[in-house]
């Protein structure tokens, strides 16, 4: 069995985390469906820069947009519309056989409104009507700033990707921000069925402290931050309030492990994939990645319910003089600055391509 076959099986879902006009006309998201398991898929700006900037798949819709008067951020989220509405009809099987829990794609709001509330809003509301389709979630960022505008897109029932998370506290500060948004709806009569992932950031901790920590310690925050963030998931779902708003018809807000490609060329190029391993989760990757896990990746345990040794991991890099809680604050700073730069690289990939196409 192909092991992406068995960590399917096992309960976690595997999702791509790429998107291009290339890998939807050539057939290679249809195989990765087919033969890796794949039954969802995520974007960010980086991604689609990539895809727009290295291609010229996207040139005669960019050219017919241009002169049509599109330019800038509205042109662009046309074409993203047209990848991921496409992505989502592919996915759609997957999406209804799962009784909706699983076969979704993800878009995301302008990263130039991460610290601006209202704005995530109007734009997340516009996004998901836009779409209109029953298995697209729009990514919106856990800053302090977005954790409202994720409880007032889900009242408003917009299914939400919260990203941009990197510590257990992170993970609970979105999942309240989802149940404030259900407990809401509950007490107006609306269903609490609204969807919700949250995504913890994995590889970037490792990263970050790589040339700053003994040996015995690399390639190990990333893995414990996480086993943390899922022991936290675990326990929210036996909590009173999240079984109070089940019985109402809420389904809980699925945890997802994202940024798990490998950054330490030294490490497996599996390492996150089979460290993270759990029921009832997501773990979303690049084709790289997901490629290798499917040729020789292996499985053994699952990550245990009760953290395992995650504490006494993360107790000794504090030790080392990492501070945990303010890293996981500045990767975050850093991770929606990175998002602002991809967004302006994307605006101006299409502004120069726009003006040599027009």
């Amino acid at each position: 069995m192909k092991p992406t076959k068995a960590l399917h099986d096992l309960g976690q879902s595997l999702w791509i985390d790429d998107i291009t006009r290339d890998m939807l006309d050539s057939g290679t998201l249809t195989k990765y469906i087919n033969e890796y398991s794949v039954t969802g898929l995520t974007s960010n700006p980086t991604i689609f820069d990539n895809a727009i900037s290295k291609s010229d798949s996207y040139d005669d819709e960019i050219k017919r947009l241009f002169k049509a008067g599109y330019s800038g951020e509205a042109l662009f989220f046309e074409l993203a519309l047209q990848d991921l509405s496409r992505a989502a009809d592919m996915f759609l099987p997957v999406h209804e056989r799962t009784g909706t829990v699983d076969g979704y794609v993800s878009l995301e709001v302008s990263p130039l409104l991460a610290y601006d509330t209202q704005a995530t809003v109007a734009s997340a509301k516009g996004l998901f009507e836009r779409a209109h389709k029953p298995n697209l979630f729009i990514k919106i960022p856990g800053t302090e700033e977005g954790l409202p505008a994720i409880e007032e897109a889900i009242y408003s029932g917009v299914s939400v990707n919260v990203t941009l998370l990197f510590s257990s506290q992170h993970c609970i500060d979105a999942a309240n921000a989802y149940m404030k948004g259900l407990e809401r709806r509950v007490a107006e009569g609306l269903s609490p069925d609204v969807r919700s992932v949250a995504s913890v950031f994995v590889s970037r901790w490792d990263k970050a402290v790589i040339d700053t920590v003994p040996a015995e310690l690399k390639d190990k925050l990333g893995i414990a931050v996480s086993t943390q963030a899922y022991r936290e998931y675990r326990n929210l779902l036996d909590s009173d309030r999240w079984q109070r708003l089940e019985s109402m018809g809420a389904r809980p807000q699925r945890l997802l492990f994202a940024s798990t490609s490998t950054k330490d060329p030294s490490a497996p190029d599996t390492l996150y994939v089979e460290a993270l391993a759990a029921p009832n989760t997501v773990n979303t990757m690049p084709d790289k990645t997901l490629l290798a896990f499917g040729d020789h990746g292996k499985l053994g345990g699952v990550l245990p319910a009760n953290g395992g040794d995650c504490e006494e991991t993360i107790g000794a890099f504090e030790k080392a003089g990492i501070s945990v809680a303010d890293l996981a604050a500045e990767l975050q700073k850093e991770g929606a600055a990175s998002f602002v730069k991809s967004w302006e690289d994307l605006l101006q990939s299409i502004e120069t391509k726009s003006k040599a196409l027009g």
